[in-house]
């Protein structure tokens, strides 16, 4: 069967040996003869047919990540590809607007794979494509054609297109303009998982009746084999395989990156360490006996075990096997294997006669060369490892690690794009990273496998970002998907006992934010899209959906970007209020709730339905929401940012304003400002202090002066450096207006810490909290930690802190525990409480801005200091100060009130 794997890239190695692929420019190019004896000016029955058109690849529920063209040759002659291309034309135009190279053979009565773009990242990968194009079909109308030459096709639109010059064979389907007859109809949008099939590879130049939606989507490439038309009376006499050179497992790896033997058939012999019959890689892992333990990386020149690709008799062998194989030395996306093809290929030995190998004891290699004379081999890290990201552990059953006692970071985390400091932190992080996986190529989010439970992620024992690892058993260290992987010796499931995994992970939660000290604290936090406000009360939304097909969050169609449903929406909610109330902070900035005025409510709909939910969750009425400012900008995001604070200890002083005349705001939302005090403050305390919420443009998309510069602060940084910029001003402005020169720029900068938005603010003379206070980070994005998130003070603000604290609940979780994915897979990974409530983590600050002077010393609320006397009487401020405060005190003890 064809061999199924993640989306991966070559590591220094074509992506398909002797096939020259590129997208072509609609520009004139030298046209190819073609090379077959049949006819290929037409379609016409008996030459190369599309065979399968599969044009969902990525999206919701699709099997397999990439779409792709099958073409299908049914002749008994192998038909060569050289001058031909594969070209779309959308739905409705007029000219082709893509044209493809291809180069190659189509087998005899086989077929060729031709791999396409992506939706997204739904799906496992295709068997080995023959040929990859960067063509973007849509999935449910258009025109495939495959032509004969280089050059773009003219076509005629509606059913004239048989006969035309050029054009080998083409499909119309859905409410195509351009087809052969009559039009193939399609089902379903993106996320319905089928294809179009060619019914037994039969061309009558009738789309509607050549092909069929079909949900069985079977990729198939050119080693996938085919029918060759033969004589029956003359069946070809069966070719006799080529002679095995019989060598050693290092001399079949070689010293360097590709086998010296690559494409010849060989005999070599080793013990079974690792097998995996089942999971998608069909194979078996052989090393050399009594090879292994102590190795000195400076001497060892080469491998000494290789990876048995063998769906024949992958079944057949047993860790601690003895065995011979004879096969073809081939290199699989970087990966040096030995393809064995059948039973007889495979000879059991007496296992009793050799030494069994030994798992190597050395420290992870820091060089692509260093892991490559160890690749496929046992062995039993040494030193410390820690996690780095578990972002794609409920999909794809793998956990990025970091060699040492760090996780990997971004590298404008730490220092300034281009620096020195810079590249060193890149280097660092391609030297320290390795992923351990599951010993299989399941992706766990395909209807097939989502109730097979995944492995390493539990409710009870978490895999978080940070924690230390400790490896239990021997793993096997191999190159796939373009990383360097641990596997399993066998395949690890949700269903493997915690005995049986080869690995353990510290239990390092936090259970609550660290005390950050002072009399009043201050958070931020993102909410990642709280909207009351779901999908089945809208029109038009579409949604992820769970393993039974249920709706879980939207995914587009509408303005909501929350919950699908009421159910879902309440399972957010109670985790974003265990993670607010477990702030234990007196005024939190929220960024991502929804901006119920979208929605014809009031805009404070959404802020109000959270307090609610906190406040029921406290039993008690502590929180309070910051009303919307009076003016508003004309235009506005459907999410915004909001204020809540505790009433008991924190008031407002005056009204909110939000910055309404910025340009550089128009794709972002607009800064939010409030000034707030301690209740318990007097006037002698100057303890007022501004608050400025941000959500700055994020960094996914940009053109033109927005465009990624390849600098590592992403798309957009252009405008987020206007933003910046603008917030300095609009601070500066709201200090004078507040009378007070503390001031909070909070929020989701989306800007990691040393990029230029944040350096803008620095000098502007505010002081980012989180990189001077704390080594925590707030977001993990590709396996590297960093903080999006930050508090930044004024000089007068940042004298009043006591503590900084990033509260890690969220971003070094697996997004598996998120309510979005909740009942994805057959072990159910959502619980109550704070983890996973957001994708970010909040930060908390502690503020000392009340006196703590005692009565009775100078300057205390009891006696004041008098020029010339030993003290004075109290003023009637304090008298009353003091009465409230005893009858406060009074009802908190009567009736047990929460007070910090």
């Amino acid at each position: 069967m064809p061999r199924r794997t993640r989306p991966s890239l070559r590591r220094n190695v074509a992506v398909a040996t002797g096939l020259a692929l590129l997208i072509t420019p609609l520009v004139p190019l030298s046209a190819g003869a073609a090379t077959t004896e049949e006819s290929t000016s037409t379609s016409a029955v008996g030459g190369l047919v599309i065979d399968e058109a599969y044009l969902k690849g990525g999206s919701a529920n699709a099997p397999f990540a990439n779409k792709f063209v099958e073409l299908h040759n049914p002749t008994s002659a192998a038909v060569s590809l050289a001058g031909w291309s594969l070209q779309y034309r959308a739905g409705t135009a007029t000219t082709v607007s893509s044209v493809g190279a291809l180069a190659g053979t189509v087998p005899a009565g086989g077929s060729f794979l031709v791999q396409l773009s992506s939706n997204g990242t739904t799906g496992e990968a295709l068997p080995t494509p023959d040929a990859t194009l960067g063509l973007n079909p849509s999935g449910t109308t258009g025109t495939l054609v495959l032509a004969d030459q280089a050059t773009a096709v003219t076509l005629p639109t509606g059913a004239s297109s048989v006969g035309v010059d050029g054009v080998v064979d083409l499909l119309g389907y859905g409410t195509s303009n351009t087809y052969e007859t009559a039009v193939a109809a399609t089902s379903g949008g993106n996320a319905v998982p089928n294809s179009l099939v060619r019914t037994g590879h039969v061309d009558t130049d009738v789309n509607a009746a050549d092909f069929t939606v079909s949900s069985d989507v079977t990729p198939v490439n050119s080693t996938g084999g085919g029918d060759v038309p033969t004589d029956p009376e003359e069946p070809g006499e069966p070719t006799e395989p080529a002679p095995a050179t019989e060598v050693t497992i290092a001399e079949l790896q070689g010293t360097g990156a590709a086998s010296p033997f690559a494409g010849q058939r060989v005999t070599t012999r080793g013990v079974v360490t690792a097998a995996y019959p089942t999971g998608g890689l069909n194979g078996y892992v052989i090393q050399t006996p009594g090879t292994g333990g102590a190795i000195d990386l400076g001497t060892h020149a080469a491998s000494d075990a290789v990876f048995v690709f063998s769906s024949a008799t992958a079944s057949s062998v047993s860790i601690g096997d003895y065995v011979e194989a004879t096969g073809e030395a081939t290199e699989y996306f970087g990966l040096t294997e030995l393809t064995v093809s059948s039973t007889a290929d495979l000879t059991m030995l007496d296992a009793g006669t050799v030494t069994a190998p030994l798992p190597a004891t050395v420290g992870f290699p820091e060089t692509d060369a260093e892991r490559e004379v160890l690749e496929s081999m046992l062995l039993a890290p040494q030193g410390d490892f820690t996690v780095s990201d578990v972002y794609t552990t409920n999909q794809y059953g793998e956990v990025v690690l970091a060699s040492g006692g760090a996780p990997l970071l971004q590298p404008t985390e730490v220092a300034r794009p281009g620096s020195v400091g810079y590249a060193e932190q890149v280097a660092d992080n391609a030297a320290r990273r390795v992923v351990l996986d599951d010993g299989s190529t399941v992706n766990f989010f395909t209807a097939a496998n989502q109730s097979i439970p995944v492995p390493y992620l539990s409710t009870e024992a978490p895999v978080t970002v940070g924690a230390p690892v400790t490896f239990d058993a021997p793993l096997v260290l191999d190159y796939r998907n373009s990383s360097w992987k641990l596997q399993p010796t066998e395949r690890v499931t949700g269903d493997t006992p915690a005995a049986g995994l080869p690995v353990s992970f510290e239990d390092i939660r936090e259970a609550a934010p660290d005390d950050v000290g002072g009399d009043l604290r201050l958070a931020g936090f993102n909410v990642l899209n709280y909207f009351p406000t779901t999908g089945d009360q809208l029109s038009g939304c579409t949604y992820y959906t769970d393993r039974f097909g249920e709706p879980v969050t939207v995914q587009g169609g509408c303005d909501a970007r929350g919950a699908a449903n009421q159910a879902s929406f309440e399972r957010q909610q109670a985790k974003i209020v265990a993670a607010v109330n477990g702030l234990d902070a007196d005024v939190v900035s929220l960024e991502e709730i929804e901006n119920s005025a979208r929605f014809g409510q009031d805009r404070d709909a959404a802020v109000s339905t959270l307090v609610d939910a906190l406040n029921a969750d406290l039993g008690a009425d502590e929180w309070a929401y910051v009303p919307s400012p009076a003016t508003l900008p004309a235009n506005e995001d459907v999410i915004r940012l909001a204020f809540i604070y505790k009433k008991a200890t924190t008031r407002t002083v005056g009204e909110s304003r939000i910055l309404t005349d910025a340009p550089a705001f128009s794709n972002a939302r607009q800064p939010l400002a409030q000034t707030f005090a301690p209740v318990a403050a007097s006037d002698a305390d100057d303890a007022d202090f501004v608050v400025i919420a941000n959500h700055f443009k994020s960094k996914g998309s940009g053109t033109g002066v927005d465009a990624d510069t390849g600098d590592g602060q992403g798309a957009s940084n252009a405008s987020r450096v206007n933003q910046a910029e603008a917030l300095a001003a609009f601070s500066t402005e709201v200090q004078a207006d507040a009378d007070t020169d503390k001031a909070f720029l909070i929020g989701d900068f989306n800007a990691y810490s040393q990029e230029d938005p944040i350096e803008v603010l620095r000098e502007a003379g505010y002081t980012d909290l989180g990189s001077t206070e704390t080594d925590e980070y707030s977001y993990v994005f590709g396996g590297l930690s960093g903080s999006l998130d930050h508090v930044l003070a004024s000089p007068a603000a940042a004298e009043a802190v006591t503590g900084v604290d990033l509260w890690n609940i969220n971003a070094g979780e697996s997004v598996g525990l998120e309510y979005s994915r909740y009942d994805y897979n057959a072990k159910q990974l959502y619980a109550d409480g704070p983890y996973r409530s957001s994708d970010h983590d909040p930060v908390v600050v502690g503020l000392e801005l009340v006196s703590e002077t005692e009565p009775g010393e100078p300057g205390g609320p009891g006696e004041p200091e008098q020029p010339g006397h030993g003290g004075g009487a109290p003023t009637l401020g304090q008298i009353v100060t003091a009465i409230v405060t005893a009858v406060i005190d009074w009802f908190r003890n009567l009736f047990g009130w929460r007070w910090r």
